[in-house]
């Protein structure tokens, strides 16, 4: 008997001690986050006017797990357009960090205290901006048209905007009003942001094509970036490019030096050209660089958009197209003393990007894409 009864006891203090380790240490180690919600990665797709952004853009905006916003730094132009490009980089980075860290109330300053949701700059091109939370008539999953969602989803009050930012794993911006790497450093060291950064490059004959044909739409953005006077004349289109031109090289020498550190692993540069050329290895080299999966449904949308029978003629269109044929129209369309010009006031930065000059109207219409664009 009295044997049972010292199992007994002992088996009662094993259970007690197990309990006693149980409750007292398992606490603690709760306190490592194991199920703690990761940081928001944030995304900022640097590139410029006319240079397939739109559509770079896109392929972020119709991923489940992104938050994305089409070039929120718009109102800040609107309302500060008496200013150079340069004065207005500092209230640009003001608003695109808060918009990363889902603080829509930036936005105060430049809109009407009565805003919308839809009063924001193309808000139906954001596929969070016309799904829950903001917008009950489509599922996270589906890919959604800016036009359907226009349509339906506009009556929603602009608190909505900074509700859904906050419900999603990574906040993505597409933004062509920075010049100069520089300026967004304190972004880039800011530890409550975790920022990568796609540079969208375009070559410069296309991108001037393509200026010529929306001009009105771009005359506004002309001005701040080289001020009205040079705008006017023959070599107002040249000077614009040769600004744009000059910071694109600017802002790939900063960026692949990865000087200072805080660059490295954080910089990718894409050139559209590689995209329409092979949409889907461009696109999975992006997604991996922004710590995003490729999902089989994102990989049939981006091949259809880039495969369809458009001309993408319109500002911000961004429907299905031969991207590739769209993306070489200026080739057959653009005078060669046009692209003379404009390989003078860009040479360095083509140079610098892998694009080749080319030296006849012959070369201009039949140089191979393989000798047009040098490996990258």
């Amino acid at each position: 008997v009295m044997k049972s009864g010292r199992v007994q006891v002992l088996l009662i203090l094993a259970v007690l001690s197990f309990l006693l380790i149980h409750f007292h240490f398992l606490p603690c180690s709760n306190n490592v986050p194991m199920e703690e919600k990761p940081s928001p990665v944030h995304i900022l797709i640097l590139s410029s006017w006319r240079s397939g952004s739109s559509f770079t853009g896109q392929i972020f905006s119709q991923h489940p797990s992104v938050f994305y916003l089409m070039e929120p730094a718009w109102h800040v132009w609107v309302k500060m357009y008496q200013n150079s490009a340069e004065v207005l980089h500092m209230a640009v980075r003001d608003l695109v960090r808060s918009v990363f860290l889902c603080d829509m109330s930036v936005f105060d300053a430049y809109m009407s205290s009565q805003k919308k949701k839809s009063d924001l700059f193309q808000w139906e091109t954001s596929r969070a901006l016309c799904s829950p939370p903001a917008c009950e008539s489509f599922s996270r999953s589906d890919i959604i048209t800016a036009g359907n969602c226009r349509t339906i989803c506009g009556k929603y009050p602009f608190s909505k905007v900074e509700e859904a930012c906050k419900t999603y794993s990574h906040v993505a911006i597409k933004e062509v009003r920075f010049f100069d790497l520089k300026v967004l450093y304190p972004l880039l060291t800011d530890p409550s942001l975790n920022l990568k950064i796609i540079h969208l490059v375009r070559d410069p004959r296309a991108v001037f094509r393509s200026r010529e044909n929306t001009m009105a739409n771009l005359k506004r953005d002309s001005k701040i970036v080289v001020g009205s006077q040079r705008t006017k004349g023959e070599m107002g289109p040249y000077n614009t490019m040769q600004v744009i031109c000059k910071s694109h090289r600017e802002i790939y020498k900063a960026g692949r030096q990865a000087i200072p550190s805080f660059l490295k692993d954080r910089y990718l540069l894409v050139r559209y050209e590689d995209i329409v050329r092979d949409p889907l290895a461009r696109a999975a080299q992006m997604y991996k660089f922004a710590e995003l999966h490729f999902t089989p449904e994102l990989k049939k949308w981006v091949h259809n958009i880039t495969h369809g029978k458009g001309q993408g003629g319109q500002a911000f269109d961004i429907g299905s197209r031969d991207a590739l044929r769209v993306s070489q129209a200026w080739r057959k369309t653009l005078p060669f003393q046009k692209i003379e010009k404009v390989q003078n006031v860009c040479k360095d930065a083509m140079d610098l990007l892998g694009y080749r000059l080319v030296q006849s109207e012959e070369e201009q219409k039949n140089m191979s894409l393989d000798l047009l664009f040098a490996q990258n």
